[in-house]
């Protein structure tokens, strides 16, 4: 790829979109995101282009000229189901159109419960309607490539925590209530070794995946910091912050009752094996081919807390 020409496309302006508008700068490329509103906290030399990526033909004009799509919208729990596909086939038609590679962001979700670390032969097996949509949304995507339309890659990465991440399950059960000094109710087992994305990383993992040809046609697990308890993982929290609070474990039937009415407790919910098992996602194919480089994550705790001082709610 020629740095002074490609442009990287980004969908999406959340947590994974933020931090990827950092790391291609950061390699000076150029970069143009896309969301509704056409507004983002992302420095002038980025474009944010003004449009509905469910739209086909507004996804193919956002998309002109793309040497690099990178697929980080989140629809909403609310309309997930519904939308994430439509969308996933707009993100592949801009694709062949423009002639660029995608980078498809997702998650462990479609692999369901399995008895052991998360490696990145795992065939999916999702046990409920998110994952089961998540499993769809690859297999397509996969599909596409396979049949010569378009070249596309994978990036998987556990539950991430960052800059930007007040919605994520860190975001809200761990550094939220941390920040305001109140008491942290976390869903699972905290005791449990669970692996942790920073933001940071993932976005890191996505950009070597867009670069390396090797990487298409395939699924990886972007690297993590070393995998740790929940427990292990808030106290960190707590040591960088200075402060003292209780730890409790947030009762499962609390996100069964909930799940009925709110889709996001519905989405926990269905993926409770991650916290009441150990949930160790590896990357052991992804370091071999393209190396491994993380956050540790105490630095990555600092620079999590330290936007969250610059950014209160």
């Amino acid at each position: 790829m020629n740095a002074t020409v490609e442009l990287h496309v980004i969908i999406g302006s959340g947590a994974l979109g933020m931090a990827l508008s950092r790391e291609l700068l950061a390699r000076r490329k150029r970069v143009r995101m896309v969301n509704r509103s056409g507004v983002a906290d992302v420095p002038t030399r980025v474009y944010v282009f003004r449009g509905n990526a469910a739209d086909p033909a507004t996804l193919r004009e956002a998309c002109e000229d793309a040497t690099v799509i990178y697929h980080c919208a989140q629809p909403s729990y609310k309309d997930w189901v519904a939308t994430a596909p439509a969308l996933m086939d707009g993100v592949i038609e801009a694709a062949a159109v423009s002639g660029a590679r995608v980078v498809y962001a997702d998650s462990p979700w479609a692999y369901g419960p399995e008895p052991g670390p998360l490696t990145e032969e795992l065939r999916c097996r999702p046990s409920g309607v998110f994952g089961a949509v998540r499993a769809r949304l690859a297999a397509r995507l996969m599909e596409a490539h396979q049949s010569g339309r378009v070249r596309a890659t994978i990036g998987r990465a556990a539950d991430f925590f960052g800059p930007f991440s007040r919605t994520s399950l860190l975001g809200r059960y761990v550094f939220d209530p941390a920040m305001g000094g109140r008491t942290i109710r976390v869903p699972g087992d905290p005791d449990l070794p669970h692996t942790y994305t920073y933001i940071d990383d993932f976005a890191r993992g996505l950009v070597v995946l867009a670069e390396r040809d090797e990487s298409l046609g395939q699924a990886w697990h972007v690297p993590s910091a070393e995998t740790v308890t929940t427990r292990c993982f808030v106290e960190m929290v707590l040591k960088e912050l200075g402060a003292q609070t209780r730890l409790q474990v947030a009762p499962r039937s609390g996100f069964t009752v909930r799940g009925w009415f709110d889709p996001a407790a519905k989405a926990l919910n269905e993926t409770r094996q991650q916290r009441d098992r150990p949930f160790v996602l590896g990357h052991g194919k992804f370091q071999t081919a393209f190396g491994a480089e993380t956050t540790p994550h105490p630095e990555a705790i600092r620079k999590t807390l330290e936007w969250w001082r610059q950014n209160p709610a």
